[in-house]
């Protein structure tokens, strides 16, 4: 039988609303090299007000992530919010997976559309790319924002047990839900009290899943696994910009004490 509505899309169109009401406009960049990105950029661009990057992170598109805070933002800021590689409307038939590529990926979108400089704010995955931003691009990125994002945690973390979950490819069945069971258990993980969906009937969040989580879940899970490859805390480099770091006391995602690592190697840089 086929499916004539949609809960899920019908939110989805709600938050393209309010982004379109708040003075952003869709567009697609081909990057040229196989890289397909869409954003959400100003419809008029405001010479007075500053440049804010808003960097999602796992889960649905940026729609879902940015728009309970857009319209306040754009008040005070020309936004531009980016889906990232694999995610809403950007993809890419490059074999990168890395948090690096996407910051890559970003500044590209940021060139052609000749944006100067900006202030980058990163949520949870969006936080590693937001960091690698601050690394690789010191004269574009002004001040950096890192929301729950574990840019300190390194490989051996996962087998000494400080998540949760100590399985990489069942945290990426977790974090890519693919049934109605492994999204409860995402919800779970990424709220401290879990809002009704955990108790929503299984069609709907099916609805959820298909709408929102059916597409690139190999090359999501792939990007999953990349963050913790190879990662060690003492090859972390230093970012040189003033950096704020906002966490959640409860997050298991990635456990508050990534949060301490984190302002521990800014402070040292002098940066915190």
């Amino acid at each position: 039988m086929t499916q004539c509505f949609s809960l899920t899309e019908t939110r989805n169109w709600c938050y393209r609303s309010t982004f379109t009401g708040s003075g952003l406009r869709s567009t697609i960049i081909d990057l040229k090299d196989g890289t397909i990105m869409h954003c959400w950029i100003p419809k008029i661009q405001t010479e007075s007000k500053p440049n804010l990057l808003l960097i999602h992170g796992l889960g649905a598109n940026a729609l879902w992530q940015w728009g309970n805070f857009i319209r306040n933002l754009t008040q005070h800021f020309n936004i531009y919010v980016p889906d990232l590689v694999f995610f809403g409307g950007s993809y890419t038939t490059r074999p990168e997976r890395t948090e690096a590529f996407q910051a890559e990926c970003v500044m590209k979108v940021m060139e052609l559309k000749c944006v100067r400089s900006v202030s980058v704010v990163g949520l949870s995955y969006g936080g590693f790319v937001a960091y690698s931003m601050g690394v690789k691009y010191r004269e574009f990125v002004e001040k950096i924002v890192i929301c729950g994002s574990g840019v300190c945690l390194e490989e051996k973390d996962i087998k000494d047990g400080i998540f949760p979950i100590s399985d990489l490819d069942e945290a990426a069945n977790i974090l890519v839900p693919q049934t109605p069971q492994k999204l409860r258990e995402l919800v779970g993980f990424a709220f401290f009290r879990a809002p009704l969906v955990a108790w929503l009937p299984s069609c709907l969040l099916l609805d959820f899943i298909n709408a929102m989580c059916r597409e690139y879940v190999q090359e999501k899970k792939e990007l999953i696994k990349a963050i913790a490859k190879d990662r060690n805390l003492s090859e972390l480099p230093k970012i040189s910009k003033p950096t704020l770091i906002i966490w959640g006391e409860q997050d298991l995602v990635f456990p508050l004490e990534l949060g301490h690592r984190l302002k521990r190697a800014c402070v040292l840089c002098g940066k915190g």
